[in-house]
């Protein structure tokens, strides 16, 4: 684990924690990797029976990938790579053994939002924000296993409506949409995950293990989306967005 996140464990739940908070708990690479570990922990312990994800402080789950950590993306090949590796973290928490449970305060937005996503669980403190803004920030896109994961838990207008107005909905919002299924006040969220945490983990775990496969068998093989990922990240336009918004200037968009 790296100093940017913390796992421990109380009794038989797992903590995760993005410890960024002075940075919005944006993401790291290292970050991601921390918790794809976290997931492989959890899962090796059979006295931990769930596994519960937050940021730390009340400003923010995970406000998506740092973006200067983009400036590491050289060639296509760099892109592919950087989306197999988030899909590597994701899959670890959609297969994990145990219930994953996010609580989510604040800005919960672009990888961050995936994270959230593929959690089996979702509570939303009445300040929570999410959001793939990424067609207003960066020009990027998401992987198409994302885009389809996002799909079957929202329906596909909804995930068009979140990208294309790259606007970020609050907690009622995103609860109408199903992205979580209870609202608390922020200084009541984590009593509440906790609780519900306890819950979780004293039932039959072999009923919520089946039942975490059978859903994941249920949905079809995605296509890799490559090409899709390549046009995007090695466009003008994602290095424009890039340096725009390092610079706290607005993109100029051309479409190449």
């Amino acid at each position: 684990m790296s100093d940017s996140t913390i796992f421990e464990t109380r009794g038989e739940i797992a903590h995760f924690i993005f410890n960024r908070p002075q940075a919005r708990n944006a993401l790291t690479f290292q970050m991601y990797e921390d918790l794809r570990e976290a997931c492989e922990r959890a899962g090796a312990d059979a006295n931990i029976k769930a596994l519960l994800i937050y940021g730390a402080g009340d400003k923010a789950f995970a406000s998506g990938t740092d973006i200067a950590e983009f400036r590491a993306l050289q060639s296509a090949q760099d892109a592919v790579d950087y989306e197999i590796k988030i899909e590597r973290v994701l899959s670890s928490l959609e297969t994990c053994r145990v219930p994953t449970i996010a609580a989510i305060a604040g800005a919960c937005t672009g990888g961050g939002a995936a994270i959230a996503a593929c959690c089996d669980l979702r509570l939303a403190g009445a300040n929570a924000k999410f959001g793939f803004p990424i067609a207003r920030t960066l020009g990027n896109c998401l992987s198409v296993a994302n885009y389809g994961r996002l799909a079957a838990l929202i329906g596909p207008a909804r995930v068009k409506d979140l990208i294309f107005t790259a606007r970020l909905i609050d907690a009622e919002e995103a609860k109408m949409f199903g992205l979580v299924g209870e609202i608390a006040p922020v200084d009541e969220l984590m009593g509440r995950a906790e609780s519900l945490a306890r819950t979780v983990a004293g039932h039959a775990p072999l009923t919520l293990r089946a039942t975490k496969e059978a859903l994941a068998r249920l949905r079809p093989p995605m296509e890799t989306g490559e090409d899709l990922v390549v046009m995007c990240y090695r466009s003008a336009d994602f290095q424009e967005g890039m340096e725009a918004f390092l610079a706290k200037r607005p993109p100029q968009w051309r479409g190449e």
